[in-house]
């Protein structure tokens, strides 16, 4: 069986990987006042930064139409594929799963499954790395989805946020809206591991924000597909020190947040996303 693999900008995956992995990725959109970006496409990561320096407004998300999906997986059959899994950002923070199930029950006659990582960013991503990776091994759509799927329930993501504005302003704050009255003192600890932004602590300075993070990741007897995420954060390395002494940069994975988890995470914020050894 030929199983082609779906999924959205939200998983920030590189071009490189998208190319090797002949992943289909549909973009959300990125609306800075009236102005309208398609997402990796009219807006690289580095280009979305930038503009939220120099913008005076913030930025928010739009997802994908259904019928966007529905192009993905249409196409997808037309090049061959029996079967389709489609991996997409978690449902508590986005419309983007309504708009890929919309578009799978629009093609009720053909074998496309979507699966809710409720994850984002490498955390999303690695999952959809992995199931590009089977797929290209030959694997069966009941094979990927059950990879998937028991990668859901591994899938850990924690961050530092250097401003909860945009955050508040998108009004993904889930389980953090108590952070909200710090907004000037604090620097947010995050965990969205549920597929939903909870407050995982406070930290009074970034050095300490910061530690806290690796202090998640080298409490953990072991994870698999490490990723660093940050929002061109200028103190990777310093980050990077902090992990060195049980994970070194070269088995690390170093990633740039997009825009789409960008917009609301805000400039400069510092993430890890792994997953859980199976059966710890």
């Amino acid at each position: 069986m030929t199983v082609r693999i779906v999924t959205d900008s939200a998983a920030d995956l590189s071009d490189e990987l998208v190319k090797e992995l002949e992943v289909a990725v549909v973009p959300l959109t990125i609306r800075f006042g009236a102005e309208e970006f398609v997402d990796r496409q009219d807006l690289t990561p580095e280009e979305f930064y930038a503009r939220c320096a120099a913008s005076p407004v913030l930025p928010e998300t739009a997802a994908p139409s259904p019928g966007k999906f529905e192009e993905a997986f249409r196409n997808a059959f037309d090049e061959g594929a029996e079967a389709v899994v489609c991996v997409n950002i978690s449902s508590g923070l986005s419309a983007t799963m309504a708009s890929a199930q919309n578009a799978a029950r629009a093609l009720a006659d053909r074998d496309v499954r979507v699966i809710d990582s409720r994850s984002v960013t490498w955390g999303l991503g690695s999952q959809v790395v992995a199931a590009g990776r089977a797929a290209a091994s030959g694997a069966s759509a009941d094979d990927i989805a059950a990879l998937v799927e028991d990668m859901v329930g591994r899938t850990r993501v924690y961050g530092t946020l250097d401003t909860l504005e945009n955050l508040k302003k998108g009004g993904r704050v889930g389980g953090a809206q108590a952070l909200l009255g710090n907004l000037l003192s604090i620097k947010p600890l995050i965990d969205v591991s549920t597929g939903r932004v909870e407050e995982a602590g406070k930290a009074r300075t970034r050095k300490k924000a910061l530690q806290w993070l690796a202090d998640r990741l080298l409490e953990q007897p072991a994870v698999e597909r490490l990723c660093v995420c940050h929002g061109e954060a200028p103190d990777l390395d310093e980050f990077l020190a902090l992990l060195a002494p049980r994970f070194p940069r070269d088995g690390i994975r170093v990633g740039v947040i997009g825009a789409v988890i960008g917009t609301h995470a805000g400039p400069r914020v510092m993430g890890l996303a792994w997953q859980t050894p199976s059966g710890a």
